[in-house]
């Protein structure tokens, strides 16, 4: 993984870290800053492993992110009661609140306890936060969920080190906007958004 750049302030808009990739000055206004996130951009490469949906379906990771659709995408088990129900539920009103757009958005949730989250464990849980079709969420063997983890710099030694980190990415070969700490459902609205006008992609209107 190389870590292209780092934002040591609070949800620093990404005109500010975009000057890492152009010699371009833009105009663009930043979105608003957030109180408890930092974020910087960052490349990394998808590990090539195979993982399990909650529908039950063997699916390649790298086919899956890379279906040409923004990506965003965070890490997750089941049993979890402190920080995964709030970034699960940042993940379902974030959802809600793209409105028809979200057809055109992949979440992606991967579980870091595999042995545990089966499929059918993780389906239940995506249906608390009555996930649609655009979001998914994955299991798999032990070795393939630390491999993801470890390709994301998510792993923490063990699932009870899990911390806050939401990643996100407007097109396959682009960049990730890594955004560690918790995040409104708003304040990752305005990022995604942001991001792919960043990128020179079409934002919806609702």
């Amino acid at each position: 993984m190389l870590r292209l750049h780092i934002v040591a302030a609070p949800l620093i808009g990404l005109a500010a870290v975009g000057a890492a990739f152009s010699q371009e000055s833009s105009g663009a206004s930043a979105p608003p800053p957030a109180s408890h996130a930092y974020t910087s951009i960052a490349q990394y490469r998808t590990p090539d492993v195979r993982l399990v949906r909650d529908d039950g379906k063997a699916v390649s990771l790298p086919e899956e992110m890379n279906d040409g659709r923004p990506v965003v995408l965070n890490f997750i088990y089941t049993t979890c009661s402190t920080i995964c129900p709030l970034m699960s539920q940042t993940f379902a009103e974030f959802d809600h609140e793209l409105g028809a757009d979200r057809k055109r958005v992949h979440l992606m949730s991967i579980s870091i306890d595999p042995e545990q989250d089966t499929p059918a464990r993780l389906h239940e849980y995506a249906q608390k936060f009555h996930a649609g079709p655009e979001w998914q969420h994955y299991t798999g063997t032990a070795q393939a969920s630390l491999a993801a983890q470890r390709a994301f710099n998510v792993w923490r030694g063990d699932k009870m080190g899990h911390s806050s980190v939401t990643l996100v990415r407007a097109a396959p070969g682009t960049p990730w906007l890594r955004i560690e700490g918790f995040v409104t459902p708003g304040e990752l609205l305005q990022q995604y958004h942001h991001l792919l006008e960043q990128s020179g992609l079409t934002v919806a209107t609702r």
